[in-house]
């Protein structure tokens, strides 16, 4: 009989609630055991788990290391899915694999490579794959000069961090000046130039901002499992057009992906993504970890988390089709219990009482509905 597999994962998303779920229903019937920490005691991957701990706060890269390698040898740990400090970690995968725990995590040459998005989109123009044009700016002249020249030719500018994840600090310009119109609604992602120029110019400090054009819909995300041969097993794009999401095995999206992966040693699980220029894809955005939305190919009829796990512990999947393309679908928040936490004491007429800890539901991640 098989023993079961002890799988950690460190401050992830709270949407890897799902991938714990896939992870236990694996197609091998095998028995696997869940371990995360976060810094945050109401992250739902912390109820989702079979144990959990809230991480230390403040720790250095090398200090962390010595965390997780703690954890890993304390909670026998034989695979680690490492999001925060990932780059600390994989430098010292001997150590690890010496403490019996294998990391599901790229090289550290490709998580170097991509950690900073202008030199990943020189790496990746080097080898063939479109990447649209850009401008590293640090001031607020430079961020002037990007985008009168990216408006000279004729796009809409938008600037992000050199370094960053998940959309945080994406803004697009506009030349409108501010106005109720801004106030109106939700708050959006655009912002008029002068009022960034005011606010560069009054900083203390210089930003890393990379300015480009602003890219057309459809993005497509196409997650990779590469082996540590630098073959991939499987690459299928997820697109997303406004609500409307959906499946493509297009190899205008694929083929680069698989160029990626394989020539930067993206081992594992990665993330591509690419938008449209004009009438072209262009690189978007390297992630050298699992999508958040990675569980979503479950529509697909794939488990790939279970895949990526299998590899990780040497037991090859081999290439994997899957058998079909799920049909288009919209993501919707759902209700995830967190972990039981004590209320504070509630003063009332009669007595002073405290009430029990309960559990709290949390609308925190997406769950897949068809369109």
């Amino acid at each position: 009989m098989l023993s079961r597999v002890r799988v950690w994962l460190n401050r992830t998303y709270a949407e890897n609630v799902f991938f714990m779920d896939q992870l236990r229903r694996n197609p091998s019937d095998r028995a696997v055991e869940i371990h995360a920490t976060h810094g945050d005691p109401d992250s739902p991957v912390l109820a989702a788990a079979d144990t959990a701990d809230l991480e230390p706060e403040g720790l250095s890269p090398a200090a962390y290391v010595e965390y997780a390698l703690d954890q890993c040898v304390r909670r026998g740990i034989d695979v680690f899915v490492p999001r925060l400090h990932q780059a600390a970690i994989v430098a010292h995968r001997a150590e690890f694999a010496a403490a019996g725990t294998a990391l599901l995590a790229p090289t550290p040459e490709a998580v170097a490579v991509f950690e900073d998005k202008a030199t990943a989109y020189e790496a990746v123009r080097s080898v063939g794959v479109p990447v649209p044009p850009w401008h590293r700016v640090r001031t607020a002249d430079e961020l002037v000069a990007a985008v009168e020249e990216l408006e000279a030719a004729g796009h809409r500018a938008c600037f992000k961090p050199a370094a960053g994840a998940g959309g945080v600090g994406f803004r697009v310009i506009t030349r409108s000046p501010f106005s109720l119109a801004h106030l109106n609604g939700f708050p959006g992602p655009y912002v008029p130039l002068d009022l960034v120029v005011d606010a560069l110019r009054r900083a203390e400090e210089p930003v890393d901002w990379l300015v480009m054009p602003r890219l057309e819909q459809p993005e497509v995300s196409v997650d990779c499992l590469t082996g540590p041969d630098n073959r991939v097993r499987l690459a299928v794009g997820r697109t997303k057009n406004g609500r409307r999401r959906g499946f493509t095995l297009d190899e205008r999206w694929l083929a680069p992906a698989r160029l990626i992966a394989e020539g930067f040693g993206l081992h594992h699980l990665s993330n591509i993504q690419f938008r449209m220029l004009g009438d072209r894809p262009v690189l978007l955005d390297v992630n050298t970890r699992p999508a958040g939305g990675l569980h979503q190919l479950s529509l697909c009829g794939v488990n790939v988390p279970w895949a990526a796990v299998r590899l990780a512990l040497g037991e090859d999947p081999g290439v994997i089709e899957p058998p079909f393309l799920g049909q288009d679908y919209t993501v919707v928040s759902g209700p995830r219990p967190l972990t039981p936490a004590a209320l504070p004491r509630q003063r009332v007429e009669s007595a002073d009482v405290v009430l029990p800890a309960v559990p709290v539901p949390a609308a925190s991640a997406g769950e897949v509905l068809p369109l």
